[in-house]
């Protein structure tokens, strides 16, 4: 089984907003995994979702219907 590398990047600009960005997380494990960082940094401005994300959940569509 491969190991994926998961990481949070957070970069502060220097007019003091902020961006995080997750990698290889999969689905809303994602969001799960920054959450306490999110709340730490305040309120979300804007949201974008990554095609892991929706690779995921197209997954779990598929799965469902195939029941």
């Amino acid at each position: 089984m491969k190991s994926t590398s998961r990481t949070i990047e957070i970069t502060v600009k220097p007019d003091g907003s902020t961006s995080l960005e997750t990698k290889g997380f999969t689905g809303s494990e994602c969001r799960v995994a920054s959450e306490f960082i999110e709340k730490a940094l305040g309120s979300r401005a804007s949201e974008q979702l990554t095609s892991e994300f929706h690779q995921s959940v197209a997954g779990i569509q598929q799965t469902m219907q195939q029941r």
